[in-house]
């Protein structure tokens, strides 16, 4: 946890918690969404690397102990927080057929649709 030191251990404590509950899909479920979304319509095997730098960091940090973070993971759990947050904001209900927005979530680890 040294790279991620200039938060108190209750700030880290609080923000670890914010973004487990932002992130609202597991691990293999943001990990599978980006594959296809990498893969397109075409049925090509996706490449390792899929989907986009934040979609890549969120899965990193979902297999991270909180013991583990660097000053960038931190820093990207703030943003994903943040992220969700505007993308969501004033939402009561979540509509199906809103698919950029709800792709744009579940590429951070957010699915809407789910309670």
């Amino acid at each position: 946890m040294a790279d991620s030191s200039a938060l108190s251990p209750i700030e880290l404590e609080v923000l670890w918690a914010d973004f487990h509950s932002t992130v609202n899909m597991t691990a293999q479920e943001p990990a599978a969404w980006l594959r296809t979304r990498a893969a397109g319509a075409v049925g090509t095997s996706p490449p390792e690397n899929a989907g986009g730098a934040a979609g890549r960091h969120v899965l990193a940090v979902l297999r991270r102990r909180r013991t583990e973070l660097t000053a960038d993971d931190v820093r990207l759990m703030r943003e994903v927080v943040d992220r969700v947050a505007v993308l969501t904001e004033g939402s009561r209900e979540p509509e199906p057929r809103a698919t950029v927005t709800r792709h744009r979530l579940m590429s951070l680890g957010h699915d809407q649709l789910r309670p």
